[in-house]
């Protein structure tokens, strides 16, 4: 995700914080480039243009040429702007006084409509909200069958009425059921078409005068460019869309999507579909995914995913685990298995500011190492993951067998662990100590 743009934007940022002084004149060059990049990047040209506008504006006046780092004042209001372009808010679902809440889900076939029900009502059950899903889509039976597999998988309540040719009714007994267990939330799964067209629209509109939604939410593929921005005008200027929602984020999208909507149609991003996991949705928060665009990590997105595995008591046990030197190896499998739950490692890696833009362009994690460590930890016995140290050499060339590793791999993961418990609990200790209290001890 943005991976081109971001490489690109941090090569005109290299070369012009590279200058001894700054000009009106290698500013303006250095926007060329920046619009340039935009474009490639299948941005809207009209938002490109006003994009440069803009950032020239605030750039060429006395304020940043007279900076001691005009450079990195040039890049400060790139990405002011950028976050005025993304929608300078953060927006999120609704939550009416009325019970349930209704939602209706929009967009053409193949965005991944279906898939985003299913993962925004695991996004709010986290939140302790009880939601159901409703199957609307009664021209593609497999609709159906896939929200019920995907409800099912994420532990929610589906209405599904198989046969029934009525999406309006539906979604209208959906609401009712929805009311009648006390539910939270109703989403709506509607029907899409591969193009817009006037049968979809009307439908569309008669759902929406029926089951009076809170919040209407268009599903757009992400990797579709400028044909989304066009999608998403034609989609509002019918049914009067409340948030976007960007799919497919993880794979080749170049961002202009996310760089146009916004700008183009008023209508707010609220979710990026970041994977095909039933956890890969992400908040859209425009300050964040600016400092992203430009390098410089996102450690907020960082924290608040570690905190839907890691409860606040559960972090001070293990910290007081570590310190204590108690730390077990299965206390270590249960944390490779958080991080790897948490998405790819090479997208958790650009969050951390300062080494975003200083990973290689495309860079691939090689995730074959971490399981190679949980089946070296799943090959010990209980008391080999409590007590490392009575590991000796038979027991290390029976849990390489046993994990089809080699004795090698077995003794490097065993000094790492060790290593890392002992340094660990050194730092701890250390930092308990009153500074400047005096040592007590022979003279």
């Amino acid at each position: 995700m943005f991976d081109q743009l971001s490489e690109k934007l941090d090569g005109i940022f290299k070369r012009l914080r590279g200058q001894g002084t700054l000009t009106e004149e290698n500013i303006r060059e250095s926007l060329r480039e920046v619009r340039r990049a935009l474009l490639e990047a299948d941005v809207h040209f009209s938002v490109a243009k006003e994009f440069v506008r803009k950032v020239e504006e605030k750039a060429v006046g006395q304020e940043v040429l007279r900076s001691i780092s005009p450079g990195q004042q040039v890049i400060q209001v790139v990405h002011d702007v950028l976050v005025e372009v993304l929608g300078s808010s953060s927006h999120g679902v609704v939550e009416s006084r009325e019970i349930p809440t209704r939602l209706m889900v929009v967009g053409l076939q193949g965005s991944g409509k279906t898939t985003f029900v299913a993962k925004l009502g695991h996004h709010l059950r986290k939140r302790k909200k009880v939601s159901m899903l409703a199957a609307c889509d009664v021209y593609r039976p497999a609709a159906m069958d896939q929200l019920a597999t995907l409800a099912r998988e994420a532990n929610l309540r589906v209405h599904v009425e198989r046969g029934e040719t009525d999406a309006v009714g539906i979604a209208e007994r959906a609401t009712q059921e929805a009311k009648g267990i006390g539910a939270d939330y109703l989403i709506c799964d509607t029907a899409g078409r591969l193009h817009v067209d006037e049968p979809l629209m009307e439908e569309l509109s008669r759902m929406k005068a029926r089951v009076k939604p809170h919040q209407i939410l268009l599903v757009v593929d992400g990797m579709a460019g400028q044909d989304a921005v066009e999608v998403a005008r034609t989609f509002h200027e019918r049914l009067g869309v409340d948030g976007v929602v960007l799919t497919k984020m993880d794979g080749d999208a170049r961002g202009g999507a996310a760089l146009s909507i916004r700008a183009v149609t008023g209508v707010p991003i609220i979710f990026m579909g970041t994977g095909e996991r039933i956890s890969a949705l992400e908040a859209f928060h425009p300050d964040r995914l600016a400092s992203r665009i430009l390098g410089m990590g996102d450690i907020l997105t960082l924290v608040e995913k570690a905190q839907e595995d890691v409860s606040a008591k559960e972090a001070e046990q293990m910290t007081e685990r570590l310190l204590k030197q108690q730390f077990t190896f299965d206390d270590f499998l249960g944390q490779l298995k958080r991080v790897r739950s948490m998405g790819p490692l090479e997208e958790i890696l650009k969050m951390i500011p300062g080494l975003g833009n200083k990973l290689p362009p495309g860079m691939k994690v090689d995730e074959r190492e971490m399981v190679r460590v949980e089946a070296m930890i799943q090959s010990m016995t209980r008391q080999e993951r409590a007590k490392p140290e009575v590991i000796d050499g038979s027991r290390r060339k029976r849990i390489a067998r046993g994990s089809g590793t080699t004795v090698t791999d077995v003794n490097r993961l065993l000094k790492d662990f060790l290593l890392m418990r002992r340094m660990v609990s050194q730092m701890g200790r250390m930092a308990r100590q009153p500074r400047g209290g005096k040592k007590k001890g022979r003279r």
